[in-house]
């Protein structure tokens, strides 16, 4: 049976890899929790990274709690360990040799360590994609799958003490049809899945503005499209919060119309579309945003209105303004900070 095998990451960018090589070690950071061979239980953890962390949200404490709290209390003498080296595409494979330890250093900026003798490494482009995959977690420190693991001791020579074990670039085999099909698809589910994540979590930044920022980030996206806009004051509005148009004194054409709704959880229903169109001049253009959605009548409404009507939910919003995220100006685009990523095509 495969021994329980951890992969603790060296840093970001794994700048130091060479120090966790050339030392015999690995190590995690979270230097103002101090010292916590004291702790032993995982809601004392969360309570000291608590503490030490007083702006950390929530959900990051727990996390932290977590990663520290396996680091010195799940993690056993005899474990096995690795770490990734990107510049050399490999990971080195060891034995976990000691217990806990706190050693601060002027000369080290992770101070929670633990001791390991290397074995060997194994080459990143020799494991098969279930268990690249498996060890693609972002995570600082994370226990791989007993499947991954013993992939891992069969390249590097069944678990022995020395580097004969490590499996060169000239022993991998090759790879497959079918192996390379099944990557693009793994490949592609878990984009997928991002995807989804990060369209979740915008969702979610935008729900938490309040009345005045949303309509701001609305009338933003306007801009971004091309327009130029004004927001109306605080105070009766009389069916507008904005009004867009290509000269911004809505002379040109089209003027469109924006009525924005924040009321999450809220769906507007026929007669709030109605209230809207009834301002309407008839060579208006109405744009209706609300992140409650609506209700089956209400857009039942929007297409038997005498001008162009379109509804925006919260789904809606979220696509046009990734679509023209980059166009927007710097005030919105911190109303929902986003960064760009690059994914394998």
């Amino acid at each position: 049976m495969t021994k329980p095998t951890w992969l603790v990451r060296a840093g970001e960018g794994a700048y130091l890899v060479d120090d966790f090589r050339v030392g015999s070690f690995v190590s995690i950071g979270w230097v103002e929790l101090g010292d916590v061979s004291a702790l032993k239980t995982r809601e004392q953890f969360t309570q000291a990274v608590a503490r030490a962390y007083p702006d950390a949200r929530r959900g990051q404490v727990a996390i932290s709690a977590g990663q520290v709290f396996r680091f010195a209390r799940e993690m056993k003498v005899g474990d096995r360990m690795l770490t990734y080296d990107p510049s050399q595409r490999e990971y080195l494979v060891g034995t976990i040799t000691g217990d806990y330890a706190f050693r601060p250093s002027e000369d080290h900026p992770q101070p929670q360590l633990r001791s390991v003798k290397w074995d060997g490494t194994v080459k990143r482009d020799a494991l098969s994609v279930s268990t690249r995959n498996s060890l693609g977690a972002i995570t600082t420190l994370f226990l791989l799958p007993p499947d991954a693991a013993a992939e891992i001791e069969r390249l590097l020579g069944a678990g022995g003490g020395s580097n004969k074990g490590t499996a060169k670039a000239d022993e991998m085999p090759a790879v497959s049809s079918e192996e390379v099909a099944e990557e693009e698809t793994q490949v592609e589910q878990i984009y997928r899945d991002i995807q989804n994540r990060a369209f979740e979590f915008t969702k979610d930044k935008i729900s938490r503005l309040d009345w005045r920022e949303m309509q701001e980030l609305v009338a933003g996206l306007l801009r971004a499209m091309g327009y130029k806009t004004r927001v109306s004051p605080s105070g009766p509005d009389r069916g507008k919060d904005i009004v867009a148009s290509p000269d911004g004194f809505g002379f040109e054409s089209p003027r469109i119309v924006v009525e924005v709704k924040h009321r999450t959880g809220s769906a507007m229903g026929s007669q709030e579309v109605r209230s809207f169109l009834g301002g309407r001049h008839k060579d208006d253009k109405g744009l209706y945003v609300s992140t409650g959605g609506f209700s089956k009548d209400a857009r039942y409404e929007a297409e038997r209105a005498s001008i162009p009507l379109t509804l925006m939910d919260l789904d809606d919003l979220v696509r046009a303004i990734l679509e023209h995220y980059e166009r927007m100006d710097s005030d919105s685009q911190r109303l929902i900070p986003l960064r760009k990523i690059y994914w394998p095509g």
